[in-house]
């Protein structure tokens, strides 16, 4: 068995960042690692130091100050493009945004993989492949810091659920850690080197400690800053710091937010006394001194570009965009919308829907997504966009002319009644419109009182002696019948409708505000009899560590309307009487969000039974789901045509009338395994047992799981819906040949290329990903049936042919040995096999590694 050892890789410090550390004294140190406030790091204007800006960023640059942005799709939806020159030109994008909003750092991308379909932030990650993950955040991330912008890859490392998030541990072998959940962070470093790295809540019990990431040095500092060279800044999650000497020892270069928190009351005094020593205080000075020089905010004296030149010199973009770049950025996004889209199947070749010289056409649009569409999910990544665009405007505008497009939703997909309009309340204090807003010190008296005209479901920055808030209305019910109104919220709260009290609750919340889907929004359903209804509600207010004092009260409000049924039959009616029935399904804010895990994998609501009834009404039905992760499709083989929608960002209107119109082809492939049935999932919940999340699957995640379990054959799990890596296009293929190729260039090791010949042997123009997977050789350890090794994207005319060149890393071969601590190539013969999916795979090539071999070194 060939070995290849891991070697320490110093980092050495810039003489001239050296000649600042001496110039700073201990209190300024100090200052440099804690946050300044939620979003910027401390400046010291004498030595040519500005505040670092920090941002969420995920689906988009927020920007510290509020406003709109260009909101991209789910990350997962990029992922599914598997197009690396479309995740570069993500990353411009980044940047441009970036500088937009006046960011220096941007906090993106998640790189955790998609361990199981039901954790809370599954949309906003790449795939459930280590190796997908790692290509598209590389493209990403090195074209944004190409110009300027720094990304904070996050979240190192295992963190893979939002049940406990704050407290659990993830426990799970070297092996495992080392060859799946490490793998993208580890490829970021050595090809990009991010900027920062953002440590995860959760902790780790791995390495031979258990602790908080924050304070696990063996993960942190042995391996992410000795082993791997890492120069970068460690900073942490928000209000995840919750030691002082702990963290510093175990590697956290910056705390956020600040000024408070475990660092901000005590770090100075650990260092005065010593127990923490300068040189770990200047270790992390000089990190944040880096980061500040790579992204513009540090000016050393004499230097003619702004930061003293070399890789990194900060690049000043275009601080406000015009029209062009606004526009160019609505085209880029509404690409990257478009190609995403997976077509799961479309055995009526009904996509696109307009064919060349087409007649008008009766589309009947239904849905919930169809009215309202699932733009983003919950949680930090959450932007206010440059604008929207909806489906059935887009639709309309592009369908041939005299068509007829009837839109209605058909079914409910939300639990809770959307947000009370304020418009329709008045003071009942004063008389005036709108809300009456009470801050109640502790004893209940009135420290202020006014009226609010704006309700967001928030109440930020509330003086710290106010204890609780009490919102009064009386709401106006114009509709005739039946009005639902309510409060959802959190922590201690009183809620009254007319006098008559619907909720109540006595434990006091200062950490997790997230309101979950299903709970915490008790409803009154009242008839309309006076006109009127009287809300009273009485909530804590939230005194969060590094979030100030706050308020959640999420105030809810359903006017009468037809009966669930009533939609229902509207929608079939309307499917039977149209040429092609176009139905949008999909999940809501309800059900994928940061903050907690899903219950189940069901579509949410009545939606299952629409698709049924309007395939039934017309077998010219063509599904889209809107959603960012996966759920389950109970009717997929009763439908002609299905395709993935994902969360489509700002362009989601634009991007599907693209694809159901012809003008983009949907060449998306799944970027993980969609289940047939939710039992068969190889990892069902994401929920911690005795405080522990035990990753017993090893490095069978995702997909892998499913091949080992086909591979045992009957008595194994059932296959899934659709597999790994699957899409359709609109065009059909044929492989015709595959070569493998050894290359070395310098001190390089050797590359593994495979040249794979495809044909389209359909009458349109396509896209094909050509992917490569990797079985092992008999007899060595224990490893996945197959795993992703390599996959390349190839545009090809109609009836053309290309050959594609896909790399293949060595690293593909390896597998961590736990006591040579070191990556080695178990010998033997590998089998390499080409194809469309991980299901769908249509050349196998061999690749004979011998004993004390190098992979490239003779190998056949």
């Amino acid at each position: 068995m060939s070995s290849q050892a891991v070697t320490t890789q110093a980092v050495a410090p810039e003489p001239e960042l050296l000649r600042l550390l001496d110039q700073l004294s201990v209190e300024e140190k100090v200052s440099l690692v804690v946050g300044a406030s939620m979003w910027t790091t401390t400046g010291v204007p004498r030595i040519g130091l500005e505040p670092v800006v920090l941002s969420d960023g995920p689906v988009g640059v927020r920007g510290p100050n509020g406003g709109t942005s260009a909101m991209f799709p789910a990350p997962s939806a990029l992922a599914a493009t598997w197009d690396l020159e479309l995740a570069r030109r993500g990353g411009v994008l980044f940047a441009a945004e970036a500088r937009r909003h006046g960011v220096d750092v941007v906090l993106a991308p998640q790189v955790n993989l998609q361990r199981t379909p039901v954790g809370g932030r599954h949309f906003e990650c790449y795939s459930e492949d280590p190796h997908l993950t790692a290509e598209i955040a590389v493209a990403l991330v090195g074209a944004a810091q190409e110009r300027g912008v720094g990304m904070c890859v996050k979240h190192y490392v295992a963190n893979d659920s939002e049940t406990e998030r704050t407290r659990y541990l993830a426990r799970l072998d070297e092996r495992t850690l080392r060859e799946a959940y490490l793998a993208p962070f580890e490829r970021l470093v050595r090809d990009v080197n991010p900027w920062s790295v953002m440590g995860a809540y959760n902790g780790a019990d791995t390495e031979g400690l258990a602790a908080p990431l924050l304070e696990h040095r063996p993960l942190v500092v042995d391996l992410l800053k000795e082993e791997w060279g890492y120069d970068g800044l460690f900073v942490s999650d928000w209000v995840a710091t919750q030691s002082v000497v702990p963290a510093v020892r175990g590697g956290l270069d910056l705390q956020m937010p600040g000024p408070d928190g475990a660092w901000g009351d005590g770090l100075l005094d650990a260092v005065r006394s010593g127990e923490v020593a300068a040189s770990e205080l200047d270790d992390k000075v000089l990190r944040l001194l880096r980061l500040a020089r790579r992204t513009g905010r540090l000016v050393l004296p004499g230097s003619a570009d702004g930061n003293g030149g070399g890789v990194g010199a900060h690049l000043v973009l275009q601080a406000v965009p015009d029209q062009a770049a606004t526009t160019a950025s609505s085209e880029l996004l509404r690409e990257l919308a478009a190609r995403s889209v997976v077509v799961l199947k479309d055995d009526a070749g009904l996509v696109p829907l307009v064919q060349e010289g087409a007649r008008p056409l009766r589309v009947a649009l239904l849905g919930p997504a169809a009215v309202e569409p699932f733009f983003q999910g919950g949680g930090s990544s959450f932007v206010q966009p440059d604008h929207l665009t909806y489906p059935a405007d887009e639709l309309r505008a592009a369908l041939p002319q005299g068509s007829e497009l009837t839109v209605l939703a058909g079914a409910r997909a939300l639990h809770n009644p959307p947000e009370l309009d304020v418009d329709r309340c008045t003071d009942p204090v004063t008389g005036q419109p709108g809300l009456r807003v009470e801050l109640l010190a502790a004893d209940g008296s009135t420290l202020e009182e006014r009226t609010a005209r704006e309700w967001t479901g928030w109440l930020e920055d509330v003086r710290p002696d106010a204890d609780a808030v009490r919102l009064r209305a009386t709401v106006r019910l114009d509709e005739p019948g039946a009005h639902e109104l309510g409060v959802g919220t959190v922590g201690v709260h009183r809620v009254l409708v007319d006098d008559a009290e619907v909720a109540t609750g006595a434990t006091r919340v200062d950490e997790d505000v997230v309101l979950s889907s299903g709970h915490n929004h008790p409803i009154a359903t009242l008839a309309q009899a006076s006109g009127t209804a009287d809300l009273d509600a009485t909530v804590q207010v939230v005194h969060a560590v590094g979030y100030g004092h706050f308020v959640r009260a999420a105030l809810v409000h359903r006017l009468p309307g037809p009966s669930a049924a009533a939609e229902l039959a509207a929608a079939v009616d309307a499917a039977a009487a149209a040429d092609v029935a176009v139905v949008l399904v999909g999940t809501t804010a309800e059900v994928e969000s940061e903050g907690y895990d899903r219950p189940d994998l069901d579509l949410p609501g009545n939606q299952d039974e629409l698709v049924r009834r309007v395939a039934a009404a017309n077998p010219r039905t063509v599904v889209v789901v809107n959603a960012g992760a996966p759920v389950l499709l109970p009717w997929l083989n009763d439908v002609p045509t299905v395709l993935w929608g994902w969360l489509p960002g700002q362009e989601a209107g634009t991007a599907l009338a693209d694809v159901l119109t012809g003008a983009t082809e949907p060449s998306g492939r799944l970027p993980w395994t969609l289940p047939a049935r939710f039992e068969d999932v190889p990892v069902p919940h994401a929920r911690p047992v005795g405080g522990v999340v035990d990753y017993t699957e090893g490095t069978d995640v995702g997909y892998r799981a499913w091949e080992r379990r086909l591979a045992a054959g009957p008595d194994g799990a059932p296959a899934p819906a659709v597999p790994f890596g699957h899409g359709l296009g609109w065009t059909t293929w044929e492989y015709e040949d595959a070569v493998l190729a050894w290359g070395q260039s310098h001190d390089a090791p050797a590359t593994l290329t495979a040249y794979v010949t495809v044909r389209n042997t359909g009458s349109r123009a396509g896209r094909e990903v050509v992917q490569v997977y990797v079985e092992a050789p008999a007899g060595g350890p224990s490893r996945p049936v197959r795993w992703l090794g390599g996959f390349a994207v190839a545009d090809v005319p109609a009836m053309g042919s290309a050959t594609v060149r896909v790399p293949v890393p060595t690293r593909a071969l390896q597998v961590w040995d736990p006591q040579a601590k070191g990556w080695t190539t178990p010998p033997g013969t590998y089998r390499l096999r080409t194809g469309r999916s991980v299901a769908d795979l249509r050349l196998t090539n061999e690749l004979t590694v011998r004993p004390g071999e190098e992979p490239g070194a003779g190998n056949q």
